[in-house]
């Protein structure tokens, strides 16, 4: 009978870690669709385009650089929805792009904002794309 017992115990043990390691390998799948999607080096990409694209002066440069990496950062976590849901994807991205239009037009001028929107592209080797799709 302590046999059986033991056995049990171990295969409950064996069976609740493997579990445990299923459950983080499914946490790292879902961190490595978003591991090449780097805030840091998207923001720094993204200013490099956008502060002479925008002739920004020196007060206009960190708030911007603060309003990419807010959205960036809020995008980073909307991802997984890309895959999974795409209608809810596309609601939330338009919401938080939304969020960034508001912050950007208090930040620039008016002629600065509309070259902003006109910076727009679909093109995914365009760092810009992280900020309209």
């Amino acid at each position: 009978m302590k046999k059986i017992l033991i056995g049990l115990f171990f295969a409950f043990a064996v069976s609740t870690s493997a579990k445990a390691q299923l459950g983080s390998l499914g946490d790292l799948a879902k961190t490595a669709g978003a591991a090449g999607f780097d805030v840091n080096k998207l923001t720094s990409g993204i200013m490099g385009k956008l502060t002479p694209g925008l002739n920004l002066t020196s007060a206009q440069q960190p708030q911007v650089t603060d309003a990419v990496t807010g959205f960036l950062t809020d995008k980073s976590k909307i991802l997984p929805l890309q895959t999974s849901d795409k209608a809810a994807y596309t609601s939330k991205f338009n919401s938080l792009f939304g969020g960034l239009k508001t912050k950007l037009s208090g930040i620039l001028l008016k002629d600065q904002m509309t070259k902003f929107l006109g910076m727009k592209t679909t093109d995914p080797t365009n760092v810009l794309s992280q900020l309209f799709h």
